[in-house]
């Protein structure tokens, strides 16, 4: 399992506003599609949902044609952590081929709209438990899973130790505000911090594609 995301010079993957920044180049972006075609499914919180409603979906024709030619589906599954089941009836996300991952204090009335337009599991009691969840998948057959974000969903899955890679690109600016989300937030270390191995950095666009191996708790 590994986290990929795109974070400012300073760190931010969006704004005080919480509103989608643009911050990766049109190489990086090709990249980023490139890593979901060769996954079998991807996941965001509903933060992200909220914030950028991405739709999670290939761009580019060739790719989802191959994952057909592949015997795949056209698209990975798309994966939403939401805990009370606050993503939008409306939400680009939605559809066949999304899985929406809600806890046992999701309000009824909210499961039956939402249950109308993708699939359903309910995972932990008031919070998404991570671990059913990714048990879960792998029992439906997913091997790789790739976590988009924001912020809070990539802590809970370090603080899990569920994190084996972790793949930022750092973009040329800096966005500021000491209420900005970053890369990872939540409720932080206080000592004993996962350490990382750099295995690769690269150039792209304007700015710097990083990986690491992640050391779990």
């Amino acid at each position: 399992m590994f986290i990929n995301s795109a974070m400012s010079a300073d760190g931010k993957i969006s704004s005080v506003l919480r509103e989608q920044v643009r911050i990766s180049g049109p190489d990086d972006k090709a990249r980023v599609d490139l890593l979901r075609a060769g996954s079998d499914a991807i996941m965001v919180g509903v933060g992200t949902v909220l914030a950028d409603d991405p739709g999670l979906r290939l761009k580019s024709k060739e790719l989802r044609l191959k994952r057909v030619g592949q015997g795949k589906t056209e698209n990975p599954l798309r994966v939403v952590a939401d805990s009370l089941a606050r993503t939008p009836p409306d939400s680009s996300v939605l559809g066949p081929g999304c899985l929406l991952a809600v806890s046992k204090s999701a309000p009824q009335d909210r499961l039956e709209v939402l249950g109308k337009r993708c699939e359903i599991v309910i995972c932990g009691e008031g919070r998404v438990s991570l671990q059913e969840l990714l048990s879960h998948l792998c029992q439906r057959g997913v091997k790789r899973l790739m976590v988009e974000g924001g912020a809070t969903l990539n802590w809970s899955m370090i603080e899990c130790g569920l994190v084996d890679e972790l793949h930022v690109y750092v973009g040329p600016m800096i966005i500021g505000g000491k209420e900005a989300p970053t890369l990872v937030d939540g409720t932080g270390y206080r000592c004993d911090f996962p350490g990382l191995k750099l295995l690769s950095a690269k150039k792209v666009d304007d700015g710097l594609l990083l990986k690491w191996s992640i050391r779990k708790p």
